[in-house]
């Protein structure tokens, strides 16, 4: 027997509870691919700066001096 007066659950309140959660995950991921651009950049600055440096001298028997 159901019972047709009951109230729905607060789906009301759920949805606000998802969205608010949605926002913050969204402010995460941006924040996280801000930061994942900042990075990019810097390896991308770290690796020119290592092709613009002299070749390291090596020993004929391989050894770095």
């Amino acid at each position: 027997m159901s019972n047709d007066s009951a109230p729905p659950p607060d789906l009301a309140a759920a949805t606000v509870l998802l969205a608010a959660e949605a926002a913050v995950l969204t402010d995460r991921v941006r924040l996280l691919r801000g930061q994942l651009a900042e990075v990019s950049v810097r390896i991308e600055e770290t690796a020119r700066r290592l092709n613009e440096l002299p070749a390291s001298p090596v020993r004929a028997d391989g050894e770095d001096r």
